[in-house]
């Protein structure tokens, strides 16, 4: 569609525009000229108009973070993007613009009316992260394909749907086949659906959707099944045992190790390697299991902790209260007594009694909270001795089940080095009843090649099984440095923020009697 403006030199969102744009939609009159005379935080902006401005990209608009409705038609705009700061958007029209592709969505998850009509768009795609999508129009387009319709299956909000203009409306089944595949459609096309078009839709594709539906169930459940393992690999993560409940390290020996490779050909060596992997998964196993169990008993920990931590705020909160409550009333009190009083001298006395009074709710008010600042700080010093004791056993049962394994590592190398010995003699005297393969037999030419291919085997192998452990130990570490580094900081803001308040109420109260009773 042509526009008059597509001669102008297009535009760039800059500041100096969004602030006339600001200023434009903001309020009137008096309140107009305070708002242009103080500025406008754009963080508090809720709703933005940059329609008709030739726009051709857009940017800089990460400081409105609160906005919810958001107007950008007829522009000039080719892409979707520069919107990942727009977390709180629930309405956004781009139509009448150039864009060829739905993108750039993801971060708006709150967006429930879309409009792109009038766009150069082919496909409907890249909207899965819109849960709450309400109202989508998307007519004018480029949208040939029925199948476009089916993506719109994963939307159980969308009620009004349009895409009159598109070559697909052109399908003499469009209007059936978009009301059968999307049964939760209320509007379609600006026409109200009514319930004979639902009958002959559902009718007309009832077999196709049963099998559809399946699928869909079928997908359903492989994803559920990805996300629990995914939840489940991120706890064995957080017990530093990933992996170690299969075979996935013993075979990660072998991965980089071309020498081990060659030598599992060798003849009769199958039922030795096997008896070698079973043991091991065996014992990385126990360490899963083990690690496992002490993962628990941290998470127990920490929930005794945090629940210890709130009671502890909790009932010093209601203490403190109490005291706030107490002085309240005497205010109250002392107010109305002070607005009948005429003598000056008296109110003078009064006068300095609430004062005092402040100072005795200040001083009560830090008791408290040096003495919530003592129990925490006992709270958390236990809590530290627990947790280092609790990762210090955790390591050192580990360390001595992973020396298990290294220990069949060499048992089994000296094995295998045995068996090279009595092949590589039979080699040398032609007495092999089995054909080696290529590769094999290139390392029994001599004594020296066999044994550097089986010391370069087993390196590899205690490497990898070295860093394992290296791995656990240092990650462990490092979580329990920082966790407890967070605990403390905490601890620290909270206490700095309850001072702050404290202070604040109390000249709070100083200026209150100040302002209303001082000549």
């Amino acid at each position: 569609m042509s526009r008059l403006y597509d001669t102008v030199e297009p535009s760039v969102i800059d500041d100096e525009m969004l602030r006339k744009a600001v200023e434009e939609q903001g309020p009137k009159e008096e309140a107009g000229k305070i708002a242009k005379q103080e500025g406008v935080d754009y963080c508090d902006v809720l709703s933005l108009r940059l329609d008709f401005r030739n726009i051709l990209k857009v940017d800089n608009l990460w400081q409105f973070t609160k906005l919810t409705k958001l107007q950008m038609d007829n522009n000039i705009i080719e892409k979707i993007e520069g919107m990942d700061a727009l977390v709180n958007l629930r309405w956004l029209d781009m139509s009448f613009n150039n864009i060829e592709m739905i993108e750039g969505l993801d971060k708006l998850t709150k967006l429930e009316d879309l409009t792109l009509f009038n766009n150069r768009i082919t496909r409907l795609e890249n909207m899965d992260s819109l849960p709450n999508l309400h109202v989508l129009s998307v007519g004018n387009n480029k949208i040939d394909q029925l199948d476009n319709l089916i993506y719109l299956r994963r939307f159980p909000n969308l009620r009004t749907l349009n895409l009159t203009g598109n070559p697909v409306c052109d399908d003499q089944g469009y209007k059936l086949f978009a009301v059968a595949y999307l049964s939760h459609l209320v509007y379609l096309d600006f026409r109200l659906i009514d319930e004979d078009t639902r009958q002959k839709a559902h009718s007309l594709y009832e077999n196709k959707l049963g099998e559809l539906m399946h699928n869909e169930k079928q997908a359903e459940v492989a994803i559920e099944a990805e996300k629990k393992a995914a939840q489940e690999l991120l706890k064995h993560k957080d017990a530093y045992v990933e992996h170690l409940n299969s075979s996935v390290l013993f075979e990660s020996m072998y991965k980089e190790d071309p020498e081990g490779m060659k030598l599992a050909l060798l003849p009769g060596l199958q039922d030795m390697l096997k008896d070698f992997q079973d043991k091991f998964v065996e014992v990385c196993m126990k360490i899963f299991e083990f690690g496992m169990k002490e993962y628990e008993k941290r998470c127990k920990e920490m929930r005794e902790f945090n629940t210890c931590i709130q009671d502890a705020e909790a009932a010093n909160k209601k203490q403190a209260v109490t005291v706030i409550d107490a002085f309240e009333e005497y205010k109250k009190k002392l107010f109305t007594e002070l607005l009948v009083t005429s003598d000056a001298e008296v109110q003078e006395r009064k006068m300095n009694e609430y004062h005092e009074g402040v100072n005795e709710t200040w001083d009560k008010l830090m008791g408290l909270e040096m003495q919530l600042v003592d129990q925490l700080e006992e709270t958390i010093k236990d809590f530290e001795r627990n947790m280092t004791d609790l990762m210090s056993q955790l390591v050192e049962y580990i360390q001595g089940l992973i020396t298990q394994v290294r220990d069949l590592e060499n048992s089994h190398n000296e094995k295998l080095l045995e068996m090279c010995m009595t092949v590589l003699e039979k080699v040398v005297k032609n007495e092999m009843d089995e054909e080696l393969p290529d590769d094999l037999r290139m390392l029994f030419v001599d004594k020296d090649t066999i044994v550097n291919a089986i010391g370069a085997s087993h390196d590899v192998h205690l490497i990898k099984i070295d860093n394992r452990e290296d791995e656990i130990v240092t990650r462990s570490g490092a979580w329990l440095s920082g966790h407890m580094q967070k605990i403390h900081a905490d601890e620290c803001a909270r206490n700095r923020a309850r001072v702050v308040e404290i202070t604040n109420y109390i000249d709070h109260l100083r200026d209150e009697i100040d302002t209303q009773f001082m000549p």
